[in-house]
């Protein structure tokens, strides 16, 4: 059987690109790696994850589309950091705050979660030593 070689993308809609694009360079420190208009007029943003060839794409439909509406539990991304603590108090100084945790796993690893816009969740681990 035949299988696909490797993740490229995970695009998630969006209603202000521009707020979205800003959460993600700011709260987590992902690179916008480029912009482009789809040739359905749909407005995208290729945003670069550290150690990963992986890269979200962030999509916001033209004018006259209807809104997105994340519906909650439907998805989220999971990024690791190195030492949650100082990564939320980094967030604080940026604006931003946890919505959920800390929490201690029973691996010992420990996750938090913050909302981006639209209310996509993303989950933060700090992995156990």
């Amino acid at each position: 059987m035949m299988s696909v070689k490797k993740l490229l993308h995970t695009r998630m809609r969006v209603n202000d690109i521009e707020r979205s694009v800003k959460f993600y360079e700011q709260a987590l420190g992902l690179k916008c790696t480029r912009r482009h208009t789809s040739p359905r007029g749909a407005q995208l943003v290729f945003l670069a994850t550290p150690n990963s060839d992986e890269e979200i794409e962030l999509c916001q439909m033209p004018p006259g589309a209807p809104p997105v509406q994340v519906q909650p539990d439907l998805m989220h991304l999971a990024f690791e950091v190195d030492d949650l603590a100082a990564f939320a108090a980094d967030l604080t100084k940026h604006g931003f705050a946890l919505s959920d945790g800390p929490t201690k796993t029973g691996s010992g690893s420990i996750i938090a979660f913050i909302d981006a816009p639209e209310g996509y969740e993303v989950e933060l681990i700090q992995k156990a030593k």
